[in-house]
């Protein structure tokens, strides 16, 4: 391999690294699997992070499988909380299973449970968490000298650093960073504050999210007498970070020969979803488009079209973390809840008006108010959302409606301009506010 000056790496062949995508549900699953992922990652009802996702049973992670499985996506199931020993009972018969459904890796960051999961079903890969805080070279050769096939790096790394831990492992072992989505304020999400202020144990699945509250400062001796650590209208959130976004830094990733791309979200909205799916299925599509091969150039920034689109999906305000270096204060730190959302989600198509109607007549599942005349915008696999017009909106019987509410599904709309291409089922609409 060439090692860059900036302690990147350019592989020989260029490789296209797989798009990671959160799978809190069935339908999120199936909405990045529509969108363009390579892979999707969920948790069952024990032994995972998110506790508060809606997860899988295990009837439902069967399907899960047999749905990736059908559609060439490759399905990791979390196995990654840190146990205490009552968490063991029944996990190696739950090992069992993820094998025997055809699971295609397992995400563990315990080392006792690795151990229990390479004695119980050594043929299922092993993929390291993130909260397992590999940030250097020789911890990322110890975990591949116990079997790991897939390290999930510390949030905390820089690009250099990405680059040096890639060129000390074996070209088969795998490196995955997450790109997108909520950061811990934390070390790599090893949080105590949950446990302490509410019992949940953020390292057992149940984080109460504790760094998201508005906190205020009080002297000893003055009860009741409460000082704005940061005075601000909108309060203060002195753990509050921004939502890490690497969009603009993945022509330098694809370079530095990372192997997946790992999108945050289990518990985020099945819009949220697709919408950053579809939004990092495009850019690496365009960079794999416009690599040129003669000179090697894969660094060459995105245009802005991309960003443009991934902030319409309505999160907190974006950081690019450390993958710079070190970041100057406040670069992470986020002064409010959510940025204010100029656009909503407004429905899904989930099929067309039965044979014989227009073309252009689509049942939905509703998911803002629709009215006639709205205003929305087509989330196809394009980057550009495709403007159309709601002229008629009816129940599944046909009869004219004023208004489609949120949650209810069969709702049937005529969409103008009727496109070439009828739409696709499983894509989403959108509105401005």
């Amino acid at each position: 391999m060439v090692t860059q000056p900036t302690g990147e790496t350019r592989p020989p062949r260029l490789k296209v690294p797989e798009l990671l995508a959160p799978a809190g549900s069935f339908e999120k699953m199936r909405t990045a699997i529509h969108y363009g992922a390579d892979a999707v990652y969920c948790g069952g009802r024990k032994f995972s992070l998110r506790a508060h996702a809606t997860n899988f049973s295990e009837e439902e992670l069967g399907e899960a499988a047999a749905y990736a499985r059908d559609h060439g996506v490759k399905l990791y199931v979390t196995v990654n909380i840190f146990a205490h020993e009552s968490d063991l009972h029944g996990l190696e018969k739950y090992l069992h299973y993820l094998a025997a459904i055809g699971a295609d890796g397992i995400i563990v960051s315990d080392p006792g449970i690795l151990m229990l999961a390479r004695q119980t079903v050594p043929t299922l890969p092993i993929h390291l968490s993130t909260q397992a805080n590999v940030t250097n070279p020789a911890n990322a050769r110890f975990w591949e000298g116990q079997g790991v096939k897939r390290l999930n790096l510390a949030r905390e790394l820089s690009l250099a650093e990405i680059g040096a831990i890639r060129r000390t492992l074996d070209p088969a072992t795998a490196i995955e960073i997450f790109v997108h989505g909520a950061l811990c304020i934390s070390y790599s999400g090893r949080c105590l504050l949950s446990c302490y202020f509410t019992g949940r144990d953020a390292n057992r699945g149940t984080c109460a999210h504790p760094c998201r509250y508005r906190y205020v400062l009080q002297e000893e001796k003055r009860p009741g007498q409460y000082f704005p650590v940061e005075e601000d209208s909108r309060g203060t959130y002195i753990f509050n970070s921004r939502d890490l976004c690497l969009l603009n830094r993945l022509p330098q990733l694809v370079r530095c020969g990372v192997d997946s791309l790992k999108i945050e979200g289990r518990m985020k909205s099945t819009y949220y979803v697709g919408s950053v799916v579809r939004v990092y299925r495009a850019a690496l599509d365009y960079i794999m488009a416009n690599f040129n091969k003669a000179a090697g150039d894969t660094a060459a920034p995105l245009p802005p079209v991309f960003m443009e689109e991934l902030q319409k999906t309505g999160t907190r305000d974006f950081t690019e973390n450390f993958i710079a270096g070190p970041p100057d204060h406040g670069a992470m730190l986020y002064d409010r809840p959510r940025s204010a959302q100029e656009y909503v989600p407004a429905a899904m198509i989930i099929g067309r008006r039965p044979k014989g109607a227009e073309d252009h007549c689509y049942a939905l599942r509703v998911m803002s108010p629709l009215k006639k005349q709205d205003r929305l915008e087509y989330l196809g696999r394009d980057i550009k959302g495709l403007p159309l017009t709601v002229t008629e909106l009816m129940d599944s019987d046909g009869a004219v409606l004023d208004q489609a509410h949120p949650g209810t599904t069969g709702v049937l709309a005529r969409l103008e301009p009727a496109p070439a291409t009828p739409f696709a089922a499983g894509c989403l609409l959108r509105k401005k506010k």
